[in-house]
């Protein structure tokens, strides 16, 4: 079972998805940081508000905090169209690279002796 273990996590697979969701952290802290220091600050200036974070409306003893919410929906459309065009870039490239056709030397020798054996036969 360890080695099976040892197997899979060296699989390049895994350790793609691990570099992946480091990374994913470290956009994120980014994305949030130009949400709250860049994004909000400029939709503040037009409703009167620099820091929306703190927009929240009371009923009774209850509040809702719907400026939180804003800057996750700012942060989750930035972060999803970054995705969609790396997704498009990569599509690209993968297209583009040319397609090899691999012959197999097996079916190269077999090609050879059948070659070999139709000119013995003549």
């Amino acid at each position: 079972m360890l080695k099976e273990f040892k197997e899979f996590i060296s699989r390049g697979n895994v350790i793609d998805l691990a570099v992946g969701v480091i990374i994913g952290g470290a956009f994120t802290s980014i994305v949030t940081s130009l949400t709250t220091n860049i994004i909000n600050p400029f939709i503040g200036i037009f409703l009167g508000k620099i820091d929306l974070s703190k927009l929240a409306l009371t009923i009774g003893q209850a509040t809702f905090r719907y400026g939180a919410f804003l800057n996750a929906v700012i942060n989750f459309i930035i972060i999803a169209f970054v995705v969609f065009i790396l997704i498009k870039i990569i599509n690209r490239v993968v297209k583009k690279q040319p397609e090899t056709a691999s012959v197999d030397r097996k079916e190269v020798l077999l090609s050879e002796i059948k070659d070999l054996l139709e000119n013995q036969q003549k």
